[in-house]
């Protein structure tokens, strides 16, 4: 049985453009703290998802995804929303725009 989801109007862009229900309920479900995950500068790919681990001497040390631990200025930290808007629709759901 099909479900309309509205979204067929974007063919195979679709899947992009709107998580699965199961994925959708995954991301409800991951642990999440707003005060350490965060987004930091990356010359390579703009900008990587990490997790504050300590803030000293005007310096944020960040763990990125990817494993590498990095200092930054404080402005170069940028507030994560949580795993459950990836992919929102309606940008107005957000608590952070960048």
């Amino acid at each position: 049985m099909s479900r309309d989801t509205g979204m067929e109007i974007f063919g195979e862009a679709a899947p992009y453009l709107r998580k699965s229900e199961k994925e959708r309920i995954e991301a409800q479900n991951q642990p999440f703290d707003a005060k350490t995950y965060c987004f930091v500068a990356d010359p390579e790919v703009e900008y990587t998802r990490g997790r504050i681990k300590a803030a000293q001497d005007g310096k944020i040390t960040v763990e990125t995804e990817d494993g590498r631990t990095v200092a930054v200025k404080p402005d170069d930290v940028y507030a994560m929303n949580p795993p459950k808007f990836d992919r929102v629709e309606d940008v107005a759901m957000l608590t952070h725009l960048h």
